[in-house]
């Protein structure tokens, strides 16, 4: 069986809010009637994307076929992702604390045809490459959208427009080593290579003092991946996109800082 609504962690305001836009998509699409009411149909979509539940588990606790489940569980995903918030939108937003953090993460994926791109050497598996932007609270800001797992950090925010527009707002940014020559005004530790095998105590000291403000902003990766559906995307790896955005919505409705 699904998890119960109860066990389903996210406050009444956010399943409302899901419920209306759910009902207002089937006033879009002159829907006339539908195995699942909005209210239940919000109950069914978090509980497969924040409680992990599969379809067959909730076509069997919701009363409705695992195609339907599926089909609930698609037009609730894109219509949330629809409103997620853009590139320049999260920079802008990015400028209001004293600094920000970017990090990347790999969501693990089940369904591959083509092997190579989407194989990660760093983490020696198959996923999504996601670039994360945070505040200095380690709140969650943004979730780019996925490329394959063997796009370098770099690589991957560069393409995003991320140090691009970080940049243009003036935003201090935090990131690691992955990070390193992306210029503008993303920070990076020092790095020891074969022009410079050792730092000295003075830069030793610079990233250790790095380290300390980084940490703070990386606790946004386990809040993204709290989410049971990350684990691992047993499904496209094209939806990883657009499921990442709506869980992105869902979070910001969730914590009361989604942009009206």
């Amino acid at each position: 069986m699904p998890s119960c609504p109860a066990a389903i962690p996210l406050s009444n305001h956010t399943l409302v809010r899901l419920g209306d836009l759910i009902r207002a998509e089937r006033v879009r699409r002159r829907s006339r009637w539908r195995r699942l009411d909005p209210g239940r149909q919000a109950l069914l979509v978090p509980a497969h994307l924040r409680n992990g539940d599969t379809f067959a588990r909730l076509a069997a606790g919701f009363g409705v076929s695992c195609s339907t489940a599926w089909r609930y569980v698609r037009e609730a995903v894109d219509r949330l992702a629809a409103l997620a918030d853009d590139v320049r939108a999260a920079g802008e937003r990015a400028a209001r604390p004293a600094y920000a953090i970017l990090d990347g993460t790999l969501v693990p994926v089940d369904r591959v045809t083509d092997q190579k791109p989407c194989y990660s050497g760093k983490h020696r598996r198959h996923g999504a490459n996601v670039q994360i932007l945070a505040d200095p609270a380690g709140r969650l800001g943004r979730a780019s959208a996925a490329l394959p797992g063997a796009v370098h950090d770099l690589t991957a925010a560069r393409a995003h427009g991320l140090v691009e527009v970080l940049t243009a707002n003036e935003v201090t940014t935090s990131a690691d080593k992955a990070y390193q020559g992306a210029g503008g005004t993303v920070r990076t530790p020092f790095k020891r290579h074969a022009t410079r095998p050792r730092l000295s105590r003075g830069q030793e000291a610079v990233n250790r003092a790095h380290a300390r403000i980084r940490a703070l902003g990386e606790r946004a990766v386990p809040l993204l991946k709290d989410w049971k559906v990350l684990t691992k995307l047993r499904c496209c790896p094209r939806r990883a996109t657009a499921i990442i955005s709506a869980i992105l919505v869902l979070h910001h409705t969730e914590t009361r800082r989604q942009p009206r």
